[in-house]
Protein backbone atom coordinates (compact mmCIF):
# COMPACT_ATOMS: atom_id res chain seq x y z
CA UNK A 1 0.00 0.00 0.00
CA UNK A 2 1.28 3.66 -1.39
CA UNK A 3 2.46 5.92 2.35
CA UNK A 4 1.22 8.77 -0.65
CA UNK A 5 -1.52 10.47 -0.21
CA UNK A 6 -4.77 10.22 -2.29
CA UNK A 7 -5.66 12.51 -4.68
CA UNK A 8 -8.88 13.05 -6.34
CA UNK A 9 -9.21 15.71 -9.45
CA UNK A 10 -12.86 17.18 -9.82
CA UNK A 11 -12.94 17.94 -13.73
CA UNK A 12 -10.45 15.46 -14.65
CA UNK A 13 -11.23 15.62 -18.07
CA UNK A 14 -10.86 19.36 -19.34
CA UNK A 15 -7.19 20.97 -20.10
CA UNK A 16 -6.81 21.91 -16.37
CA UNK A 17 -7.78 18.62 -15.05
CA UNK A 18 -5.28 16.78 -17.36
CA UNK A 19 -2.66 19.11 -16.45
CA UNK A 20 -3.10 18.47 -12.66
CA UNK A 21 -3.12 14.51 -14.04
CA UNK A 22 0.31 14.96 -16.30
CA UNK A 23 1.68 16.69 -13.63
CA UNK A 24 0.90 14.63 -10.50
CA UNK A 25 2.64 11.52 -12.50
CA UNK A 26 5.59 9.91 -10.08
CA UNK A 27 4.80 12.71 -7.64
CA UNK A 28 6.45 12.00 -4.10
CA UNK A 29 4.24 12.82 -1.90
CA UNK A 30 0.54 12.74 -4.02
CA UNK A 31 -1.19 10.35 -6.35
CA UNK A 32 -4.12 10.37 -8.59
CA UNK A 33 -6.58 7.55 -7.02
CA UNK A 34 -10.04 8.60 -8.13
CA UNK A 35 -10.95 11.39 -10.99
CA UNK A 36 -14.98 12.64 -10.88
CA UNK A 37 -15.92 14.55 -13.94
CA UNK A 38 -19.98 15.72 -15.34
CA UNK A 39 -22.61 12.86 -15.88
CA UNK A 40 -21.74 12.27 -19.47
CA UNK A 41 -17.76 10.89 -18.57
CA UNK A 42 -19.21 9.54 -15.13
CA UNK A 43 -19.12 4.93 -15.67
CA UNK A 44 -16.52 5.39 -18.35
CA UNK A 45 -12.54 4.84 -18.20
CA UNK A 46 -10.75 8.37 -18.43
CA UNK A 47 -9.26 6.80 -21.56
CA UNK A 48 -12.95 6.44 -22.67
CA UNK A 49 -14.20 9.97 -21.29
CA UNK A 50 -11.24 11.96 -22.86
CA UNK A 51 -11.37 10.33 -26.02
CA UNK A 52 -9.50 12.16 -28.59
CA UNK A 53 -9.31 15.02 -26.34
CA UNK A 54 -5.86 14.59 -24.84
CA UNK A 55 -4.45 18.34 -24.72
CA UNK A 56 -1.20 17.90 -23.24
CA UNK A 57 2.24 17.33 -25.48
CA UNK A 58 3.22 14.25 -23.08
CA UNK A 59 1.02 11.15 -23.39
CA UNK A 60 -1.63 10.31 -20.73
CA UNK A 61 -0.40 8.25 -17.72
CA UNK A 62 -0.68 4.95 -17.88
CA UNK A 63 -1.89 4.69 -13.99
CA UNK A 64 -5.10 6.94 -15.10
CA UNK A 65 -6.25 5.23 -18.09
CA UNK A 66 -8.61 2.34 -16.58
CA UNK A 67 -9.52 4.64 -13.89
CA UNK A 68 -13.51 4.97 -13.73
CA UNK A 69 -14.73 8.69 -13.45
CA UNK A 70 -17.22 9.26 -11.12
CA UNK A 71 -20.17 11.86 -10.74
CA UNK A 72 -18.36 14.88 -9.59
CA UNK A 73 -21.84 15.72 -8.22
CA UNK A 74 -22.04 12.66 -6.22
CA UNK A 75 -19.70 14.32 -3.11
CA UNK A 76 -19.77 11.74 -0.40
CA UNK A 77 -18.63 8.80 -2.89
CA UNK A 78 -16.07 10.74 -4.48
CA UNK A 79 -14.90 12.24 -1.12
CA UNK A 80 -14.66 8.78 0.62
CA UNK A 81 -12.24 7.55 -1.59
CA UNK A 82 -9.57 10.39 -0.98
CA UNK A 83 -7.56 12.65 1.85
CA UNK A 84 -7.98 15.64 -0.64
CA UNK A 85 -8.91 16.96 -4.00
CA UNK A 86 -8.02 19.35 -6.53
CA UNK A 87 -10.71 20.88 -8.08
CA UNK A 88 -10.71 22.22 -12.24
CA UNK A 89 -14.32 21.72 -12.45
CA UNK A 90 -15.98 23.60 -14.88
CA UNK A 91 -19.48 25.33 -13.86
CA UNK A 92 -21.16 28.65 -12.79
CA UNK A 93 -19.60 30.19 -10.19
CA UNK A 94 -21.96 29.70 -7.64
CA UNK A 95 -21.89 26.07 -8.74
CA UNK A 96 -18.69 26.09 -8.13
CA UNK A 97 -18.74 27.76 -4.70
CA UNK A 98 -21.59 25.21 -3.51
CA UNK A 99 -19.43 22.08 -4.66
CA UNK A 100 -16.17 22.74 -3.17
CA UNK A 101 -17.84 23.69 -0.07
CA UNK A 102 -19.73 20.45 -0.08
CA UNK A 103 -16.69 18.23 -0.80
CA UNK A 104 -14.97 20.60 2.68
CA UNK A 105 -17.70 19.49 4.73
CA UNK A 106 -16.93 15.78 4.40
CA UNK A 107 -13.74 16.90 5.84
CA UNK A 108 -12.29 16.67 2.51
CA UNK A 109 -9.35 19.53 1.88
CA UNK A 110 -10.19 21.04 -1.46
CA UNK A 111 -7.16 22.63 -3.48
CA UNK A 112 -8.77 24.82 -6.11
CA UNK A 113 -7.50 26.04 -9.39
CA UNK A 114 -11.48 28.46 -9.72
CA UNK A 115 -12.20 31.54 -9.28
CA UNK A 116 -15.40 31.25 -7.23
CA UNK A 117 -13.86 31.05 -3.94
CA UNK A 118 -11.26 33.97 -4.41
CA UNK A 119 -12.68 36.91 -2.95
CA UNK A 120 -14.37 34.65 -0.04
CA UNK A 121 -12.62 36.55 3.21
CA UNK A 122 -11.93 33.40 4.75
CA UNK A 123 -10.27 31.31 2.04
CA UNK A 124 -6.75 31.99 1.45
CA UNK A 125 -6.04 32.53 -2.39
CA UNK A 126 -2.07 31.97 -2.48
CA UNK A 127 1.24 32.17 -4.57
CA UNK A 128 2.89 29.90 -1.63
CA UNK A 129 6.27 32.27 -2.01
CA UNK A 130 4.44 35.55 -1.41
CA UNK A 131 1.61 34.83 1.48
CA UNK A 132 2.23 31.26 2.71
CA UNK A 133 0.78 32.95 6.17
CA UNK A 134 -2.16 33.41 4.70
CA UNK A 135 -3.38 29.59 4.89
CA UNK A 136 -3.34 30.44 8.60
CA UNK A 137 -7.28 31.92 7.77
CA UNK A 138 -8.32 28.24 6.88
CA UNK A 139 -8.48 27.93 11.00
CA UNK A 140 -11.44 30.53 10.76
CA UNK A 141 -12.62 29.37 7.79
CA UNK A 142 -13.19 25.79 9.59
CA UNK A 143 -14.68 27.39 12.05
CA UNK A 144 -17.59 29.06 9.77
CA UNK A 145 -17.80 25.30 7.77
CA UNK A 146 -17.95 23.26 11.35
CA UNK A 147 -15.49 21.27 9.94
CA UNK A 148 -12.05 19.80 11.43
CA UNK A 149 -10.05 18.98 8.42
CA UNK A 150 -12.40 20.16 5.64
CA UNK A 151 -11.35 23.49 3.86
CA UNK A 152 -10.82 24.84 0.66
CA UNK A 153 -8.05 27.31 -0.27
CA UNK A 154 -7.17 28.46 -3.91
CA UNK A 155 -4.33 30.12 -6.38
CA UNK A 156 -4.87 32.93 -7.98
CA UNK A 157 -5.44 34.14 -11.81
CA UNK A 158 -2.44 32.72 -13.83
CA UNK A 159 -2.34 36.36 -15.60
CA UNK A 160 -0.61 37.71 -12.15
CA UNK A 161 2.11 35.48 -12.19
CA UNK A 162 4.23 36.93 -14.19
CA UNK A 163 4.48 40.64 -12.51
CA UNK A 164 2.74 39.58 -8.62
CA UNK A 165 6.49 37.97 -7.73
CA UNK A 166 8.18 40.84 -9.39
CA UNK A 167 6.56 43.88 -7.71
CA UNK A 168 6.64 41.44 -4.83
CA UNK A 169 10.17 41.11 -4.40
CA UNK A 170 10.37 45.22 -4.96
CA UNK A 171 8.61 45.43 -1.79
CA UNK A 172 10.86 47.93 0.47
CA UNK A 173 10.96 50.44 -2.93
CA UNK A 174 7.43 50.67 -2.12
CA UNK A 175 5.56 50.53 -5.60
CA UNK A 176 2.62 52.96 -5.89
CA UNK A 177 1.29 53.03 -9.74
CA UNK A 178 1.47 49.60 -12.21
CA UNK A 179 0.65 49.96 -15.55
CA UNK A 180 0.47 46.36 -17.07
CA UNK A 181 -0.96 44.77 -20.30
CA UNK A 182 -1.02 41.07 -20.45
CA UNK A 183 -0.51 39.21 -23.38
CA UNK A 184 -2.27 35.98 -22.89
CA UNK A 185 -1.82 32.21 -24.13
CA UNK A 186 -5.22 30.53 -26.01
CA UNK A 187 -4.52 27.62 -23.37
CA UNK A 188 -5.83 30.07 -20.82
CA UNK A 189 -9.12 29.46 -22.08
CA UNK A 190 -8.78 25.79 -22.22
CA UNK A 191 -8.46 25.55 -26.30
CA UNK A 192 -5.31 24.65 -28.29
CA UNK A 193 -5.25 25.73 -31.80
CA UNK A 194 -7.59 22.91 -32.97
CA UNK A 195 -10.04 23.46 -32.00
CA UNK A 196 -9.97 27.98 -31.95
CA UNK A 197 -8.43 28.07 -35.62
CA UNK A 198 -9.87 31.89 -35.79
CA UNK A 199 -6.93 32.61 -33.35
CA UNK A 200 -4.15 31.69 -35.68
CA UNK A 201 -2.48 35.07 -36.96
CA UNK A 202 -5.25 37.18 -34.87
CA UNK A 203 -5.00 39.23 -31.58
CA UNK A 204 -8.61 39.77 -29.38
CA UNK A 205 -7.90 42.70 -27.33
CA UNK A 206 -10.74 41.80 -24.68
CA UNK A 207 -10.88 38.40 -22.44
CA UNK A 208 -13.79 38.73 -19.92
CA UNK A 209 -13.10 39.54 -16.19
CA UNK A 210 -9.67 39.15 -16.55
CA UNK A 211 -8.65 42.92 -16.66
CA UNK A 212 -10.32 43.71 -12.99
CA UNK A 213 -8.70 40.19 -11.57
CA UNK A 214 -5.68 41.07 -12.79
CA UNK A 215 -5.97 44.81 -10.96
CA UNK A 216 -7.33 43.38 -7.66
CA UNK A 217 -5.88 40.17 -7.26
CA UNK A 218 -2.85 41.30 -6.35
CA UNK A 219 -3.89 43.46 -3.32
CA UNK A 220 -5.43 40.31 -1.69
CA UNK A 221 -2.06 38.18 -1.91
CA UNK A 222 -0.07 41.77 0.01
CA UNK A 223 -3.37 41.66 2.36
CA UNK A 224 -3.11 40.39 6.07
CA UNK A 225 -5.60 38.54 8.22
CA UNK A 226 -7.38 40.80 10.03
CA UNK A 227 -10.67 39.31 12.62
CA UNK A 228 -10.59 35.99 11.12
CA UNK A 229 -10.54 37.10 7.29
CA UNK A 230 -8.22 38.53 4.70
CA UNK A 231 -8.24 42.46 4.46
CA UNK A 232 -6.74 43.32 0.73
CA UNK A 233 -3.55 45.62 0.79
CA UNK A 234 -4.22 49.37 -0.16
CA UNK A 235 -1.95 49.72 -3.14
CA UNK A 236 -0.41 50.01 -5.27
CA UNK A 237 -3.38 51.20 -7.61
CA UNK A 238 -2.78 48.61 -10.58
CA UNK A 239 -4.47 49.34 -14.33
CA UNK A 240 -4.51 46.64 -16.76
CA UNK A 241 -5.42 45.28 -20.22
CA UNK A 242 -5.26 41.98 -20.75
CA UNK A 243 -5.04 40.48 -24.74
CA UNK A 244 -5.63 37.17 -26.31
CA UNK A 245 -2.74 36.50 -28.39
CA UNK A 246 -1.51 33.56 -30.86
CA UNK A 247 0.47 31.64 -28.66
CA UNK A 248 -0.06 28.35 -27.28
CA UNK A 249 1.24 28.96 -23.57
CA UNK A 250 2.77 31.52 -21.52
CA UNK A 251 1.20 34.78 -20.44
CA UNK A 252 3.73 37.76 -20.94
CA UNK A 253 3.28 41.31 -19.45
CA UNK A 254 4.51 44.41 -20.20
CA UNK A 255 4.94 46.54 -16.92
CA UNK A 256 5.23 49.65 -15.86
CA UNK A 257 6.04 50.83 -12.17
CA UNK A 258 6.50 53.93 -10.29
CA UNK A 259 8.30 54.00 -6.79
CA UNK A 260 8.12 56.19 -4.27
CA UNK A 261 11.46 54.94 -2.95
CA UNK A 262 13.62 54.78 -6.39
CA UNK A 263 15.73 52.12 -6.90
CA UNK A 264 18.69 51.84 -9.64
CA UNK A 265 18.10 49.19 -11.72
CA UNK A 266 21.38 46.86 -10.73
CA UNK A 267 19.09 46.54 -7.12
CA UNK A 268 15.79 45.70 -9.44
CA UNK A 269 17.83 42.82 -10.83
CA UNK A 270 19.40 42.09 -7.63
CA UNK A 271 16.10 41.67 -5.95
CA UNK A 272 14.45 39.16 -8.49
CA UNK A 273 17.04 37.29 -9.02
CA UNK A 274 17.75 36.63 -4.96
CA UNK A 275 13.87 36.06 -4.37
CA UNK A 276 12.84 33.35 -2.60
CA UNK A 277 10.31 31.45 0.11
CA UNK A 278 8.72 29.02 1.95
CA UNK A 279 8.83 26.73 -1.06
CA UNK A 280 12.74 26.89 -1.91
CA UNK A 281 13.40 27.01 2.25
CA UNK A 282 11.44 23.89 2.84
CA UNK A 283 12.53 22.62 -1.20
CA UNK A 284 8.87 21.21 -1.77
CA UNK A 285 8.73 18.92 -4.77
CA UNK A 286 7.33 21.24 -7.48
CA UNK A 287 9.01 24.61 -6.12
CA UNK A 288 11.26 25.96 -8.95
CA UNK A 289 15.28 26.30 -7.39
CA UNK A 290 15.67 30.20 -8.88
CA UNK A 291 11.97 31.52 -8.80
CA UNK A 292 12.77 34.23 -11.04
CA UNK A 293 15.41 34.86 -13.45
CA UNK A 294 16.73 37.86 -14.93
CA UNK A 295 17.61 37.46 -18.79
CA UNK A 296 20.23 40.22 -20.01
CA UNK A 297 19.27 39.77 -23.67
CA UNK A 298 17.16 42.80 -25.42
CA UNK A 299 14.56 40.03 -27.07
CA UNK A 300 14.11 38.11 -23.85
CA UNK A 301 11.79 36.63 -22.23
CA UNK A 302 10.37 34.92 -25.36
CA UNK A 303 7.89 32.27 -24.82
CA UNK A 304 9.49 29.50 -26.96
CA UNK A 305 12.85 29.95 -25.53
CA UNK A 306 12.01 30.46 -21.72
CA UNK A 307 8.03 29.21 -21.62
CA UNK A 308 9.48 25.97 -19.22
CA UNK A 309 11.96 27.74 -17.42
CA UNK A 310 12.33 25.40 -13.69
CA UNK A 311 9.52 23.43 -15.79
CA UNK A 312 7.03 25.87 -16.19
CA UNK A 313 7.18 26.56 -12.12
CA UNK A 314 9.47 29.83 -12.37
CA UNK A 315 8.91 32.84 -13.48
CA UNK A 316 11.44 34.80 -16.60
CA UNK A 317 12.27 38.78 -16.68
CA UNK A 318 13.96 41.33 -19.18
CA UNK A 319 14.13 44.43 -20.18
CA UNK A 320 14.31 46.52 -16.54
CA UNK A 321 14.79 50.00 -17.78
CA UNK A 322 14.03 53.08 -16.74
CA UNK A 323 10.89 55.22 -18.14
CA UNK A 324 10.20 58.58 -18.89
CA UNK A 325 6.91 58.52 -17.57
CA UNK A 326 6.93 56.06 -14.86
CA UNK A 327 10.19 54.73 -13.03
CA UNK A 328 10.96 51.59 -14.79
CA UNK A 329 9.20 49.07 -16.90
CA UNK A 330 9.94 45.46 -17.72
CA UNK A 331 8.68 42.73 -19.39
CA UNK A 332 7.94 39.32 -17.57
CA UNK A 333 6.81 35.82 -18.19
CA UNK A 334 5.34 32.71 -17.09
CA UNK A 335 3.60 29.22 -17.69
CA UNK A 336 -0.29 30.06 -17.56
CA UNK A 337 -1.45 26.26 -17.07
CA UNK A 338 1.77 25.48 -14.87
CA UNK A 339 3.00 27.90 -12.56
CA UNK A 340 -0.75 29.72 -13.35
CA UNK A 341 -3.06 27.29 -12.97
CA UNK A 342 -2.58 23.44 -11.93
CA UNK A 343 1.41 23.74 -11.31
CA UNK A 344 0.50 26.57 -8.87
CA UNK A 345 -2.23 24.30 -7.40
CA UNK A 346 0.23 21.64 -6.64
CA UNK A 347 2.77 23.72 -5.05
CA UNK A 348 0.12 25.11 -2.63
CA UNK A 349 -1.23 21.56 -1.69
CA UNK A 350 2.78 20.68 -1.30
CA UNK A 351 2.54 23.62 1.19
CA UNK A 352 -0.46 22.83 2.94
CA UNK A 353 1.11 19.05 3.43
CA UNK A 354 3.84 20.84 5.21
CA UNK A 355 2.19 23.13 7.27
CA UNK A 356 0.15 20.17 8.62
CA UNK A 357 -3.17 21.30 7.30
CA UNK A 358 -3.24 18.25 4.55
CA UNK A 359 -3.04 15.03 6.12
CA UNK A 360 -4.32 11.84 5.39
CA UNK A 361 -7.45 10.63 6.77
Amino acid sequence: MSDKLKVGILGGTGMVGQRFISLLENHPWFEVTTIAASERSAGKTYEEAVGGRWKMTAPMPEAVKKLVVMNVNEVEQVAAKVDFVFSAVDMTKEEIKAIEEAYAKTETPVVSNNSAHRWTPDVPMVVPEINPDHMKVIDFQKKRLGTTRGFVAVKPNCSIQSYAPVLTAWAEFEPVEVVATTYQAISGAGKTFADWPEMVENIIPYIGGEEEKSELEPLRIWGKIEDGVIKPAEGPVITCQCIRVPVLNGHTAAVFVKFNKKPTKEQLIEKVRSFKGVPQELELPSAPKQFIQYLEEDNRPQVKLDVDYENGMGVSVGRIREDKVYDFKFVGLSHNTVRGAAGGAVLCAELLKAQGYITKK
